[in-house]
């Protein structure tokens, strides 16, 4: 009697790699105000994906096979959480990429990252190095062309602050001496805030509402 083969069992794609997201609070404070910013600056476009430290699976039924930016960001797929991303579903691979440099992964920052980033078609590769320590420039990035990656250096200003535009983003990156990564907005002029940055902003104008209206009660009365 004939019988059908038995199906094979589904492909499971961990949502973790098991590795921490940051190795030091330089580093994870960039990770952290980079998706959270970027996030915030697109929030009205629903066909922006942001996220980061987030595997992104590139070879379908192989679950081996995998990279995780510390921010990255999509355009032209929905906006909504997801426990990784399945290149081959999508079908959308990141415009952005940013890395940040830790003493552990600099190397691979610079080297298999860098590879299957242009494998993949990632537009613009961004490195920061928070403590200047490891990377040949504290803020440096490429773009794609037929051929591979272009090197894109960093302006530097009389301060030593380093800003590089991203044409991708329309937002450029700059990093000021002794002050964390941020993006700013050329055409506000404007960084883009962190979320305690947003949130104390909120706050000083409830604050400031709150005194006028006490002022109008008080000449009102």
């Amino acid at each position: 009697m004939f019988r059908p083969a038995p199906a094979a069992a589904p492909i499971h794609y961990p949502s973790s790699d098991g590795k921490p997201m940051a190795e030091n609070d330089a580093q994870r404070n960039a990770i952290m105000y980079g998706v959270g910013a970027l996030a915030r600056h697109f929030r009205n476009r629903p066909d922006v994906y942001v996220s980061g430290d987030l595997l992104i699976y590139y070879e379908e039924g192989n679950p081996r096979v995998s990279i995780a930016p510390d921010v990255f960001v999509v355009f032209g797929v929905e906006k909504r959480e997801r426990p990784n991303y399945k290149l081959w579903e999508e079908q959308r691979a990141p415009a952005f990429v940013l890395e940040v440099a830790s003493p552990s992964t600099w190397r691979d920052d610079l080297g298999r990252k860098r590879s299957v980033y242009a494998r993949l078609g990632v537009r613009e590769y961004c490195r920061y190095d928070p403590t200047g320590d490891h990377l040949p420039a504290r803020l440096e990035g490429e773009r794609l062309t037929p051929s591979g990656y272009v090197r894109q250096p960093a302006l530097t200003a009389l301060d030593g602050t380093l800003t590089l535009r991203s044409e991708t983003l329309s937002l450029e990156l700059r990093a000021a001496p002794g002050r964390e990564l941020r993006f700013r907005d050329p055409a506000t002029g404007s960084d883009l805030r962190s979320h305690d940055e947003e949130a104390e902003g909120r706050l000083a104008a409830e604050a400031r509402v709150a005194e006028l209206e006490a002022m109008l009660r008080q000449r009102s009365g």
